[in-house]
């Protein structure tokens, strides 16, 4: 392959280009976790990817939870599918809990405090409750915790990256949250190391031709744990070498 035709290729793997999909969720299966910070672009990246899903098919999709938007790959939102949230948070949440500990630090938030708060979290949503981050702040003040501003965003992220909570359900144009376990019955069940070649086959057959620091950039995930995804593979992707650069 030519240089020049990398961008091609990848924009037919993406399916930006060619053969497009039927619904919502065969999008982001295919794609395994979209970036959804701008919640409306990330509804249109779904859409414009299938043969004519309306918003409210999207829309639909994620009122059921069949798609949920949380914090997984790095700390800022994703869709994926509910049934590979728990996978891929085993594969990428260590990661965005090593790239917050900084922030984490500078609110005081500790292993201690990040326990106590997901277990109120865990109480206020039980038995399918939906609220949105402010009422969740004030279940958390009624049980002494200080959350407000960026304090309150990175212990909800935190209940997101420990599996404790995912997107519940909008509620007019404000979001909520929802137990993970109520919102999303349990899917396969991988090991770190399956969901690490999980991850890495999912992204090269959906983005590529992509090199390793493609992957890890995407993923976050440290060089080292790339190039174990890759050995992990093995011989189910093909490779090539172009300009000097590996591709997958």
């Amino acid at each position: 392959m030519r240089r020049d035709g990398i961008a091609p290729l990848r924009m037919r793997t993406q399916r930006l280009w060619g053969t497009r999909f039927d619904t919502p969720r065969e999008v982001v299966r295919w794609l395994t976790a979209l970036q959804a910070q701008e919640f409306p672009m990330a509804k249109w990246s779904v859409a414009q990817r299938t043969r004519g899903a309306s918003q409210a098919d999207v829309d639909q999709a994620f009122a059921d939870g069949v798609i949920v938007r949380t914090h997984v790959l790095r700390p800022t939102w994703h869709f994926a599918l509910g049934e590979d949230i728990r996978w891929l948070l085993k594969a990428t949440a260590p990661r965005v809990n090593a790239l917050n500990a900084y922030y984490n630090r500078q609110h005081k938030l500790d292993t201690k405090l990040f326990a106590k708060s997901n277990s109120i979290i865990a109480k206020a949503l039980e038995g399918g409750a939906h609220l949105t981050r402010s009422e969740l702040a004030a279940v958390l003040r009624r049980g002494g915790i200080r959350a407000t501003g960026n304090r309150l965003a990175y212990i909800v992220m935190r209940a997101e990256l420990d599996a404790i909570v995912c997107s519940g359900a909008t509620r007019g144009k404000q979001h909520t949250y929802a137990l993970l376990d109520e919102r999303v019955p349990r899917g396969k069940t991988l090991n770190r190391e399956e969901a690490l070649a999980e991850l890495a086959r999912r992204y090269f057959t959906s983005r590529g031709p992509a090199t390793l620091n493609d992957f890890t950039r995407w993923s976050s995930v440290t060089a080292a744990e790339g190039r174990e995804a890759l050995t992990l593979v093995g011989k189910s992707l093909e490779s090539e070498v172009i300009g000097g650069r590996t591709f997958w």
